[in-house]
């Protein structure tokens, strides 16, 4: 049995977490509403790792500037969500990869999330391209995935910033973005640097789930192979080969390619009530996006009106 939690201090704007169990993380959910004066936040409440359910308006406590503020909207029921699912389509995905990617997002859309649930799709390699608007047709969102034909480079940043306009403007109060991804990146015009100020001003949850792998060195252009003589340790024997080495050839090439940078992906979610988990592999996608719809579902939501002018 859980013990009683003690209070739980969520400060909304620039939010700092009090030390406590069970403990809220990332927790700033910042949306204007009404003229700029309803602030929403978005709480997930965990004890030893997993969620704490049971939490009442009473378990919370919301400053703003250090001054305490008065909860007047609470909820711990599922809500609606806006969600935007942003897939990396680089060159990087192969037809393996992209085919565990396809059924987990299938498996997510059609069996984790809630029928009320609007949802688009965005793939990006060289460039952002928004595939699917808002909709809440399931067919159609799979139907897009099904569409991705990888290639080129990988421009995150730049994808996270054309889809937080635009899942500014879903219907529902919660907002959330998923990135998919298995490479660091490599194309876009913005810095992660200059992208958190925009995640910050939103109002949307980021998750980013960064699949692992091996770094792969390629290799390319002509060989030449040139045998090398070594002495026989016995006496009496005259010299022998052994095999040849590869030796570089006019042409050649080697690129290695890099692997998910994982604190460049928590950069992007740790501003928001959001998170980064890192897999090892496609064949743990499945699990990954499990967890993250459950937790979709159990987030306290409260709201306050904010007495402080606005700043932008």
């Amino acid at each position: 049995m859980m013990r009683t939690p003690p209070r739980l201090f969520l400060a909304a704007l620039l939010a700092v977490v009090a030390a406590a169990t069970p403990t809220a993380h990332d927790q700033e959910g910042v949306s204007f509403q009404g003229g700029g004066e309803l602030i929403n936040v978005t709480a997930t409440v965990t004890d030893d790792g997993r969620f704490a359910s049971g939490l009442h308006q009473d378990d919370f406590s919301v400053f703003e500037d250090d001054e305490l503020q008065e909860v007047t909207c609470f909820s711990s029921d599922r809500v609606p969500v806006s969600l935007g699912i942003l897939l990396d389509a680089s060159g990087s995905m192969t037809e393996e990869r992209m085919s565990a990617a396809r059924s987990a997002i299938d498996r997510f859309i059609y069996d984790l999330l809630g029928k009320d649930d609007e949802l688009f799709f965005l793939e990006f390699a060289n460039r952002p391209d928004l595939v699917q608007e808002w909709t809440t047709d399931r067919r159609a969102i799979s139907r897009a995935v099904v569409r991705v034909t990888p290639a080129g480079g990988t421009a995150m940043y730049d994808a996270v910033a054309k889809a937080l306009p635009l899942v500014g403007i879903g219907l529902h109060p919660k907002k959330a973005l998923l990135v998919i991804s298995d490479r660091n990146d490599t194309n876009s015009r913005l810095s992660v640097g200059e992208l958190r100020p925009l995640i910050q001003e939103s109002e949307v949850l980021v998750y980013a789930l960064g699949v692992d792998g091996t770094a792969v060195t390629v290799r390319s252009g002509p060989r030449i192979q040139l045998p090398v003589l070594t002495p026989v340790p016995f006496p009496g024997r005259g010299p022998r080969r052994r095999s040849p080495p590869i030796v570089q050839g006019r042409g050649w090439t080697a690129r290695t390619t890099e692997r998910v940078n994982a604190d460049a992906l928590r950069r992007i979610t740790d501003d928001t009530s959001g998170r980064t988990e890192i897999i090892r592999g496609f064949r743990d996608l499945d699990g990954a996006t499990a967890r993250i719809a459950d937790e979709l579902s159990k987030q306290y939501f409260l709201g306050y009106v904010s007495p402080g002018r606005k700043d932008g």
